[in-house]
């Protein structure tokens, strides 16, 4: 027997290697792109929830100096 979990609004997102229902519509089916999952019924868009950094990351360790400027 499948038991369905609720949506919990304080943990939103799609998780990976877990089963993923939908809290639009309830269905398990979905579109994985790299930021974020699509719900294959109704569309429903949810980010991706790993609990780990992958892939580069946005933010860079700065030793405090700047780069040269550019001539415009």
């Amino acid at each position: 027997m499948h038991v369905q979990h609720p949506f919990r609004a304080g943990e939103p997102g799609y998780r990976l290697q877990e089963i993923n229902h939908c809290p639009g519509c309830g269905g398990s089916q979905w579109l994985v792109g790299r930021v974020t999952a699509e719900c294959a019924t109704c569309a429903t868009a949810l980010p991706i929830r790993t609990g780990q950094v992958q892939g580069d990351s946005v933010f860079r360790v700065s030793n405090g100096s700047r780069p040269a400027r550019l001539a415009a």
